[in-house]
């Protein structure tokens, strides 16, 4: 017996319009953090995409040590495999909430797009491009794609992908968005890419201005 998914939500924005939305914008906040870390981009965005609505989902899984924050995964350092095994771990629960919020505002993949932070990252790098349709986009802050080795045998899905990374950050180096743009470039994946000089391991207004552009463009496609 198949034991049932988490069931995930969290903190949500609905379009600038005040019309039904027209595409959905999922945000995948980092190790230890909640939905409530990310969901303020949306504000920053709503200007740029007005038919937008915004949800940023807790991950599944509590920080163990009762610190109050959240993972999509563990992550110890201890097993050399532990992002793969996370990442496919955490994948159906994150496809089987997109299903339905996509569902809920009559929707398609297409009007879909997944914004990721570290941890999020991997998630929406994992998913979208696994996926049976592609979205409209994937924009990825501060992360890295989990053995890009693999994606050749798994890649489902080819959306245009956004990595911005800082130069300076020391808990996911720049070396990762790299590696990750030769594996996508080398699968068909149409990559933009920015290294933000002396940004450490996070998201600033540059890189806000590159990923709300980007999603303009992607929806407009």
């Amino acid at each position: 017996m198949t034991a049932s998914l988490p069931k995930l939500d969290g903190p949500r924005i609905m379009p600038a319009s005040g019309g039904a939305a027209k595409q959905l914008v999922v945000f995948l906040h980092g190790y230890g953090a909640d939905g409530q870390d990310l969901i303020d981009l949306g504000q920053h965005w709503r200007g740029l995409l007005p038919d937008a609505a915004f949800v940023s989902p807790h991950a599944p899984e509590r920080l163990p040590g009762g610190y109050g924050g959240r993972q999509w995964f563990p992550l110890t350092m201890r097993d050399p495999q532990e992002r793969w095994h996370g990442v496919q771990a955490a994948g159906p629960a994150l496809n089987a909430f997109l299903d339905d919020e996509l569902a809920a505002l009559g929707l398609g993949d297409e009007a879909l797009a997944l914004v990721g932070f570290s941890q999020g990252t991997m998630m929406a790098l994992h998913v979208g491009l696994r996926r049976a349709k592609p979205m409209a986009g994937i924009v990825g802050y501060s992360g890295m794609l989990v053995e890009p080795g693999r994606l050749r045998a798994d890649i489902r899905a080819r959306p245009p992908v956004l990595l911005v990374h800082g130069d300076s950050d020391d808990v996911i180096p720049v070396a990762a968005l790299h590696q990750a743009r030769a594996a996508l470039a080398g699968e068909g994946v149409a990559v933009e890419w920015h290294v933000r000089p002396g940004l450490p391991h996070g998201i600033d207004g540059e890189a806000l201005e590159f990923g709300g552009q980007f999603l303009a463009n992607a929806f407009r496609k």
